[in-house]
């Protein structure tokens, strides 16, 4: 079983398995999508401008799978709360899902945190499941348990006003990332998020003084 985990929006890393789009030999054939039991897709976070939409994209266009499992945050509602920000390829990547869950992938689509709405539709419909958790039978009959991330956060479980006041200011070091990974590379460095840094201190911080 190949599976697939994305951090939340890193540019350089958010799909371990993004690939170019890719074609056959004449530019009208495409080459087939490769077929997998299982894949996860997480926090893709579509409606920020942070989302790199065209990497899940053409993840999604190369791949098949029996099952999808869309584990939380695909899209940041929370984000959409204060402006939107939706351009035309964030409304692709829910149609190549929704295309998808047409033609026989069972999608099983976990809400997070960021689109905690979507669990006051837990049900049923067609090929695609919402519902809170879900246990994944690998090809080796191991049980997995999948749930989003946000339910072992001690922040958002326990101190929520934090969690929105935070979201505000990872947005704006989200927005800084570009500029130091530029310079950063001018100095011969590998990439770094600044973002990705506040936030572990952050929680590193509110989990010790809750001890």
């Amino acid at each position: 079983m190949h599976a697939f985990n994305f951090p939340r929006r890193n540019p350089r890393s958010i799909f371990t398995a993004q690939q170019r789009f890719s074609f056959g030999e004449s530019p009208g054939e495409l080459v087939a999508p490769k077929r997998y039991r299982a894949a996860w897709i997480s926090d893709a976070h579509l409606g920020t401008r942070g989302c790199n939409a065209t990497a899940l994209l053409d993840f999604l266009r190369e791949n098949d799978f029996e099952t999808l499992y869309v584990v939380g945050d695909l899209i940041d509602i929370w984000a959409l709360r204060r402006g939107i920000y939706w351009p035309q390829q964030h409304n692709d990547v829910i149609q190549k899902i929704l295309r998808k869950a047409r033609k026989g992938t069972h999608v099983i689509y976990i809400p997070g945190n960021h689109d905690e709405l979507v669990a006051d539709f837990c049900g049923a419909y067609g090929n695609i499941d919402i519902k809170q958790s879900a246990i994944h039978v690998t090809a080796c009959g191991e049980r997995i348990l999948i749930i989003h991330g946000h339910e072992l956060d001690t922040v958002v479980q326990n101190v929520k006003w934090l969690a929105f006041a935070g979201d505000v200011g990872y947005q704006f070091l989200l927005s800084l990332n570009p500029l130091i990974n530029f310079v950063r590379r001018r100095f011969g460095l590998g990439y770094w998020s600044l973002s990705a840094y506040a936030k572990r201190r952050v929680k590193d911080a509110v989990s010790f003084i809750g001890k």
